[in-house]
């Protein structure tokens, strides 16, 4: 005699990212059906049109914002690189990153992080990092001032600054490259997490922040460069013709101020906002 009906239902199980999950509630029962989250509009001024993001699929990506780039400490520091143009937009992305996480905005944090061994850096990548020259100091080495290997991933000099804190759910990516997208692990997290629109703050305008921005557009991402949130110690002419590309071919630009206005007058607070069934 076989037994009758549960009159239990069992709770499903998910498997994967919320915007990137199977469903189960059985074990001869999976739904491949994805729960999207409900599309939460942002009004954004920018150029060359005025925007419309959904939140929920937007991540805001911080480039390199690093002690040995920012830091007078740092690699660069310790090179006599002047430093005040990495940590021009520090306090622009601090004051940013509270209105853009409690909106719920994702926060991406793509930074230099190489093998100590350097094994998959190419010579022309350790050249330039080198300037060049048998005694400069190129990636993985430690600088007169010994805070560590260069730029290693988990040293001193690779880690982010002090004056940028990240939240417990944020997003890390380390990089060997000027972009974030090449032999990196960025575009798997971005497309499993179901982002299409990638928000870019950080240094340098014109190397690291433009060639993801760039690979991004080539791969599909939407691309929207926050200017005052990024910076450069290239003269004034790079960023401007970065800021022609950009426009031309590859995305939208806007500023902090913008950002804010639009994360003010969302018409509904985050909590208010339904969940699918």
């Amino acid at each position: 005699m076989s037994n009758p009906p549960s009159s239990q239902t069992n709770a499903a199980t998910s498997f994967g990212e919320a915007h990137n999950a199977w469903t189960s509630t059985s074990a001869d029962r999976v739904s491949l059906v994805r729960q999207m989250p409900p599309p939460r509009a942002l009004q954004i001024a920018a150029q060359p049109a005025q925007l419309e993001i959904d939140i929920a699929r937007s991540v805001l990506i911080v480039v390199d914002m690093q002690n040995d780039f920012c830091h007078a400490a740092g690699w660069f520091g310790q090179k006599g690189i002047d430093t005040s143009a990495a940590r021009r937009p520090i306090p622009v992305i601090a004051d940013l990153l509270p209105a853009w996480r409690a909106a719920g905005g994702r926060v991406l944090w793509l930074n230099w992080g190489v093998r100590a061994d350097l094994a998959n850096l190419p010579p022309t990548i350790r050249y330039k990092a080198k300037g060049g020259r048998a005694e400069g100091i190129g990636y993985g080495e430690a600088s007169p001032d010994d805070r560590g290997p260069t730029l290693v991933r988990g040293s001193w000099g690779a880690a982010r600054i002090d004056e940028l804190q990240a939240a417990p759910d944020d997003l890390h990516v380390d990089k060997h490259r000027l972009s974030g997208f090449w032999d990196s692990e960025l575009d798997g997290v971005l497309r499993n997490l179901g982002m299409t629109t990638l928000l870019f703050a950080g240094i340098n305008t014109d190397r690291c922040v433009f060639s993801t921005l760039q690979d991004a557009g080539f791969l599909g991402y939407d691309c929207v460069l926050i200017g005052d949130a990024c910076a450069t110690s290239s003269p004034e002419y790079v960023t401007q013709a970065i800021h022609f590309l950009v426009l031309k071919l590859h995305g939208f630009i806007t500023d902090s101020a913008a950002l804010h206005t639009g994360l003010q007058s969302l018409s509904a607070p985050l909590s208010s906002v339904s969940s699918p069934p």
